[in-house]
């Protein structure tokens, strides 16, 4: 197993000094008027909510948390938080896709437009092992995806929205697809691109519409793809707050034995500033070392950091992220995933982006792989 690890994604030392995030890196507030409270039990919720009257929007029973609109927005946080049962009451956190769009989308060199297949090996991976990996499910938490693109649409994925709890996972961003077919896309479909996670099973787990995610609307799509059996998760968004909503969803996933994956990040040249949920799976001094998940890094095509990638003692290892080749939306702008021409493709559309959002689904690709060669493996040992 360690052999094959190897072959597949590139581990890496990483280590830089720590600096703060620019102000205007932080996502802006999606609804100001909500709070998310956790609490430990049905009364104690109860109890908090006759006692400042509030609306339930959404809640995760698994998680044990809410969504509320307060009638009193400005002294509901004072009056809930030190009750009884109430374990914490704050506002929505946001994220944003790990994509770094100041970088031009281009053809590199490789020989291939796919050429992050072969710098990873895996193309040398047996055609039983990518079979075998149709026992595993990869969850895809993101922006949706395009089922219409050929190399999903061969996977028939399940689909969720965790914004209206429908099936609709249209992709308007971009950001879903790119992931989605770079994690679990068709390897014998003949058309198109190959996943990296041979023929495992998609989930399409729609948390964001234009690539700005709260942490309630993530953990809600984590929980979902949990309890329909997805054993591995990819992250490929991030933000500069801990979540208690976020990290109640990432702990409840590793007691259920799923492995995590999440982007490390695209600072590097912002002041590199630690990212969650990356942090949250591998926590900062541990030098890639337990934790609960995998935290990614992006590399080039000659192996070397990419000089957007973030760096420190949370990341785990690197994979491919600068100018990777994946399909692309039709529902989404040209102009922020460019069409590329593939010479012998029939149908769907494909292009080049970076970022660390498209170096951890080749992990999660990856980590279905190295399950199908050893179904026996806990998800700390994959």
């Amino acid at each position: 197993v360690a052999a094959f690890i190897a072959a597949v994604v590139t581990a890496v030392a990483l280590g830089a000094a720590q600096a703060p995030a620019r102000p205007d890196a932080v996502p802006a507030d999606p609804d100001a008027r909500t709070f998310v409270v956790g609490y430990a039990s049905d009364d104690a919720l109860a109890r908090a909510l006759d006692t400042a009257p509030a609306r339930v929007l959404r809640q995760l029973p698994e998680l044990r948390a809410v969504e509320v609109l307060p009638r009193d927005r400005e002294n509901f946080a004072r009056r809930v938080s030190s009750m009884r049962g109430i374990s914490y009451v704050e506002r929505p956190k946001t994220m944003r896709a790990m994509v770094e769009p100041a970088l031009a989308p281009a053809s590199v060199p490789g020989g291939a437009f796919q050429w992050q297949y072969s710098a990873t090996r895996a193309d040398q991976v047996s055609l039983s092992i990518a079979r075998a990996a149709g026992t595993f499910g990869i969850a895809v938490i993101d922006s949706g995806a395009d089922v219409t693109a050929p190399d999903i649409g061969a996977k028939r994925p399940m689909t969720h929205s965790a914004i209206d709890k429908s099936s609709n996972v249209a992709d308007t961003n971009g950001h879903g697809t790119f992931v989605a077919s770079l994690a679990a896309g068709s390897s014998s479909n003949g058309e198109g691109i190959a996943g990296m996670g041979g023929e495992a099973r998609l989930y399409v787990m729609k948390a964001s519409t234009e690539g700005l995610f709260t942490d309630f609307d993530t953990a809600a799509g984590i929980t979902y793809a949990v309890e329909r059996g997805a054993r591995i998760v990819n992250l490929s968004l991030g933000g500069f707050g801990v979540s208690n909503t976020l990290s109640r969803a990432i702990r409840y996933a590793a007691a259920k034995d799923v492995l995590l994956v999440a982007a490390a990040g695209n600072e590097f040249l912002r002041g590199n500033p630690v990212t969650y949920p990356a942090a949250l799976l591998q926590p900062v001094g541990s030098n890639g070392q337990g934790g609960l998940g995998l935290s990614v890094a992006a590399s080039t095509i000659g192996g070397a950091r990419a000089a957007f990638s973030n760096t420190g003692s949370y990341v785990s290892l690197a994979a491919p992220g600068e100018d990777v080749f994946a399909a692309v939306s039709k529902d989404s702008a040209p102009a922020r995933y460019p069409r590329v021409a593939l010479p012998g493709s029939r149908s769907g559309f494909y292009g080049y982006s970076s970022g660390t959002s498209f170096a951890a689904p080749q992990v999660a690709g990856a980590a279905a792989l190295v399950w199908a060669a050893n179904s026996s493996l806990s998800a700390k040992q994959v």
